[in-house]
């Protein structure tokens, strides 16, 4: 059944039409309470920044042109505060789509002559919330806005990319600390606890490689956003959640957002800075925050759980979520993707195959090797890897082209980010509880004993971005590898009688350099040189390589340490750090035509 008459309610169908008016009844009182409100543009609604201050008018989101001017939804009474404000200026300047125009002469239309200037879902929006006028604003005259410095919006950009690699590495390692509180008060079965850790890393890790894709496939930007919504959504539901499958569900959630956020955040840079000192120095913040984000989260753990609640670990990331999706759209370049068709098979087996694998590795973290159910996972993930890379040989449109690996720079940095991965997040898990159990350090003392690794992780970073145009990238990459070798080695010197600034802190120091450079050096390596198209897949592989070394880091590092004790553990650390260092300096040779030498000869000159 048609609806030809706009002033009745829109035919959605008997149920849908019902949500509809439940969600009319909560959101129109709230919008009439804020009508007018001179920072209320969201609901597109003309406001007036101060005429008497000199300031102009802002741009009003619900603004659309029709014919000679502009149509935007009118507020609900003649007496709101920027109804008034235009009537008595007698015209406004607003800016639309880089231009800003001088308009007069504001008419009250109604629905029917308002209708064609918006699409279907804002005319949804507007009638949900009441708006049944409009005014019409004459254009007077318009000018081109002068654009903004462009190092201004690549400041911008890169705060928004950092902020959302560091709202996502923190929830990895900010967790932990919280994890006897969450016990407690959701009455988590001990056997259960794990499920808060692992629930986040399967579905991080699993989705990373789809995740990647989607955005050079669908638009990176776009992804971008729907990550940061997800994640906050997830995080939201997390702080809620009233009973323990509810949090494992949040964290679930806050680990599908992150799959798609991380790969599409690093590939939004490297389309954003061009490749050499610029794109370097990006990387160096963005790999700064990468590296010290683990530790950063123990110190926020530490801080949240002792003076505020574990449910602030969650609801911290809603405002910087918010934020995120809000300020994408104005601050990052669109990222279009490329017209293709998703390799669904490949997607389900990649995304089976990894999430089987970090399950297994995490599992053995409660189980021993021995463990049935741990092998079988084991087993089988193994086979679908095996699957999805013989399936991704042979297609057409692959989710992960084997052709990114024909660059043996390239083949390195994803090696070294393994083992720099399980060397770091096993580090991290196993000093934690080295400070607490055997030092008897406080959580929160924990979380400030690591604050020389993030100082570190700055200055090695920073010292990489701008030497590694000078060095190259394999120098960069071995280098940050045996120094995060000699400070595992250093670290496995602890003992029950250890003190923290004779046995602890120069380790610390020591190896956060190393990580500062290898960070740097394997993100800048990942990406250089790749296809336009496949940057989303490469950043995916990067950080598909230090969520599965975390993993096996930490099952490694575990059972060693548990059968052992922590020294020979840090010792198996230093061991990875070595491991990184032969993987880039003997990378493993691939038959390749003459062409592709050439163009992998030319990706590592690049890089």
């Amino acid at each position: 059944m048609s609806n030809t008459n706009p002033t009745n309610t829109i035919n959605l169908g008997l149920r849908a039409r019902r949500i509809v008016r439940l969600a009319a009844r909560f959101v129109n009182p709230l919008v009439l309470l804020f009508a007018g409100r001179r920072w209320m543009p969201v609901v597109g609604i003309l406001y007036h920044r101060g005429r008497r201050s000199g300031r102009e008018y802002g741009t009003p989101i619900g603004m659309r042109r029709l014919g000679d001017g502009f149509v935007i939804p009118r507020t609900f009474s003649d007496k709101a505060a920027w109804y008034q404000n235009v009537k008595a200026a007698g015209e406004a300047r607003i800016r639309y789509l880089g231009r800003e125009y001088v308009v007069v002469e504001p008419e009250v239309i109604d629905y029917a002559t308002a209708k064609p200037a918006f699409p279907r879902y804002e005319r949804l929006q507007f009638r949900l919330i009441g708006i049944n006028e409009y005014l019409r604003l004459r254009v007077a005259s318009d000018i081109a806005i002068e654009p903004r410095s462009p190092g201004r919006t690549l400041n911008l950009a890169l705060v928004v990319i950092a902020l959302a690699q560091l709202m996502v590495v923190l929830d990895v390692a900010i967790v932990n600390v919280a994890l006897p509180s969450i016990q407690r008060e959701l009455h988590f079965a001990a056997t259960d606890l794990e499920w808060v850790v692992n629930a986040y890393a399967i579905a991080f890790g699993g989705l990373l490689l789809l995740g990647g894709r989607t955005g050079d496939l669908f638009g990176r930007r776009r992804m971008f956003v729907i990550g940061a919504l997800l994640f906050t959504a997830g995080s939201l539901a997390g702080g809620l959640a009233t009973a323990s499958a509810y949090l494992v569900a949040a964290r679930a959630a806050q680990g599908i957002g992150a799959a798609i956020l991380a790969p599409t955040a690093l590939s939004l840079l490297a389309a954003t800075f061009s490749q050499g000192p610029e794109r370097n120095r990006a990387l160096g913040v963005y790999s700064a925050v990468s590296a010290s984000g683990g530790g950063i989260g123990l110190l926020m753990g530490g801080v949240i759980t002792t003076y505020l609640s574990w449910r602030w670990i969650m609801f911290v990331n809603v405002p910087i979520g918010l934020l995120l999706a809000l300020a994408a759209p104005r601050v990052l370049i669109r990222g279009e993707g490329k017209p293709g068709r998703l390799d669904l098979p490949g997607a389900v087996l990649a995304t089976g195959g990894v999430s089987l694998l970090v399950y297994s590795l995490a599992r053995v973290a409660t189980h021993d090797w021995s463990d049935a159910v741990t092998r079988a996972t084991f087993g089988i993930a193994i086979a679908l890897l095996v699957a999805f890379v013989a399936l991704e040989s042979r297609g057409r449109d692959p989710l992960m082209p084997l052709r990114i690996f024909a660059n043996r720079n390239r083949s390195g940095a994803f090696g070294l980010s393994l083992a720099i991965g399980a060397a770091l997040s096993g580090m991290l898990f196993l000093l934690t509880l080295f400070l607490q159990n055997v030092l008897h350090f406080s959580p929160l003392q924990a979380g400030f004993a690591f604050l020389p690794t993030a100082a570190g992780v700055v200055v090695g970073a920073g010292l990489t971005s701008r030497l590694i145009g000078r060095v190259g990238p394999r120098v960069a990459m071995t280098s940050g590898a045996l120094l995060v070798a000699i400070g595992m080695f250093w670290l496995s010197a602890v003992t029950v009688n250890a003190t923290y600034f004779t046995n602890v802190f120069g380790p610390l120091v020591v190896l956060s350099l190393g990580l500062g450079m290898a960070f740097v050096s394997t993100s800048v390596t990942a990406i250089s040189g790749v296809r336009p198209n496949e940057s989303g897949l490469a950043s995916a592989l990067l950080n598909v390589g230090r969520q599965l070394g975390g993993s096996l880091g930490i099952a490694i590092m575990g059972t060693v340490a548990t059968t052992a004790g922590f020294g020979s553990a840090f010792e198996i650390a230093g061991a990875m750090g070595i491991a990184g260092f032969v993987i880039v300096l003997f990378p493993v040779r691939q038959g390749r035509s003459p062409a592709a030498a050439a163009r992998s000869a030319e990706d590592e000159v690049a890089a």
